[in-house]
């Protein structure tokens, strides 16, 4: 079976290697894929978001089952694309997709179902967004970009001043490009963040083990928000009541209110959400699996990924069973120096084989280049250092002493990744 995996990301990379367990996949390709990803898939350069040149390289190769992580392309139609090429295909349509490609979409369906979240404003005119945030003179203000922005399209405003600089920055300066068209300003929500992945094909939905992001670039949640700069699982504040609620009053009311929207869902559905007071509430949702949620999510399950993607594609995910080990999993980005902001490339690594020798442990490349044979930087995020153990103070450790083993010029990591898990979970 020969598969084609869109992206060039460490989440792309996890994807890969959890489908390659599989013994009835003979090939998988990666478009375009990085330098790391390399060693598992063979690499084609045709950009994730090039949705005719991935249907044309589909068809020419007979590709059997393409799976469309990105929320880029997904925006895009490329599923779409692909289905009406004949080509089987893992992830939503466009139409499901919009509701992480439009902000605005995802809280006004929020609003309609009665799905708990932040209340919000939308505004188009800067004046008036601000004349609301001056009204309410409720701080951290909450300021995001209603289209997709590389998930970094959410400013937290800590008083006035902050608030019109995230405005004219999104609204006039467009750092986000067209997505800062529209922006919602939302109440701060104060609890634990907590990320759940989920497959689901429309009627049912099976929530992956959970996880804790670290989307700050600096220790103490201190600096610019960014991509993501680590992940534990499982998450210690989602306990198995949490968890019931959630799937009653957000992951199935959700599922059933896109389907009563005539945009079914089927794919990977990412909920993001604060366990405030009050309960869960959705902060955001992203149409795909997450990064770095992934590298610590995939390692963990134990039911085979292209099992679960037939079954999702087919409308049979009730049939299929869908378990993860009672393990742990800790994930360290090692990224360059001035990431998310001004960073370097082109950067010697070295390290790798050393720290992937280590048992449990996992390197997904995010932004790496190989050239005349030398591994390099090529982007933001670098590596993602995955480890399991049989618990989460282990899985940590041992992340930890494999990130210790890598190197190149400027690396930038944070070394309090999971602190947060631990100080809940009582070590």
């Amino acid at each position: 079976m020969k598969i084609a995996v869109i992206g060039g990301g460490g989440r792309e990379h996890a994807v890969i290697k959890k489908l390659k367990e599989n013994k009835r996949v003979t090939k998988v390709y990666a478009l375009p894929g990085n330098g790391g990803i390399a060693q598992d898939a063979v690499c084609v350069a045709i950009k994730a978001t090039d949705v005719e040149g991935v249907v044309e390289f589909a068809k020419r190769e007979q590709i059997d089952l393409v799976v469309v992580t990105p929320d880029d392309p997904l925006a895009l139609g490329m599923v779409d694309r692909l289905q009406q090429a004949g080509i089987r295909a893992f992830g939503p349509t466009a139409k499901a997709a919009e509701i992480e490609s439009s902000k605005v979409f995802a809280k006004e369906l929020m609003k309609k179902y009665h799905i708990p979240t932040a209340d919000y404003e939308v505004f188009d005119n800067l004046e008036n967004a601000m004349a609301y945030i001056r009204s309410r003179a409720k701080y951290p203000v909450v300021i995001k970009a209603d289209g997709l922005a590389l998930g970094k399209g959410v400013i937290i405003a800590e008083n006035e001043v902050a608030a019109k600089e995230a405005l004219q920055a999104i609204m006039n300066d467009k750092i986000f490009g067209n997505s800062g068209d529209k922006v919602i300003v939302e109440e701060f929500l104060q609890g634990p963040e907590i990320s759940v992945l989920t497959f689901t094909d429309g009627k049912t939905v099976a929530p992956m083990v959970t996880s804790m992001d670290h989307k700050r670039a600096y220790d103490g949640d201190e600096g610019p928000n960014t991509g993501g700069m680590g992940t534990v699982a499982p998450n210690p504040f989602y306990t198995p009541a949490v968890a019931k609620r959630c799937m009653e009053e957000i992951f199935l009311p959700t599922i059933q209110a896109m389907n009563q929207e005539g945009r079914v869902f089927q794919g990977c559905l990412y909920f993001g959400l604060m366990l405030t007071e009050e309960g869960p509430k959705v902060i955001e949702y992203n149409c795909r699996f997450g990064d770095p949620e992934t590298q610590v999510v995939l390692p963990l399950l134990k039911s085979d990924l292209l099992d679960v993607f037939e079954a999702v594609i087919e409308g049979r995910l009730d049939q299929q069973k869908v378990a993860f080990a009672k393990q742990a999993a800790c994930c360290v980005i090692l990224a360059s120096g001035g990431y998310p902001k001004n960073y370097y490339t082109g950067l010697p690594i070295t390290g790798i084989e050393e720290a992937q020798a280590m048992p449990g442990v996992s390197i997904y490349h995010a932004g790496t280049k190989v050239e005349d044979g030398n591994l390099l930087t090529a982007g933001g995020r670098v590596l993602g250092v995955t480890a399991v153990a049989k618990d989460l103070p282990q899985a940590i450790q041992r992340a930890y002493d494999a990130a210790g083993k890598i190197h190149f010029d400027n690396m930038h990591f944070r070394r309090d990744i999971g602190k947060r898990a631990l100080e809940q979970r009582g070590n």
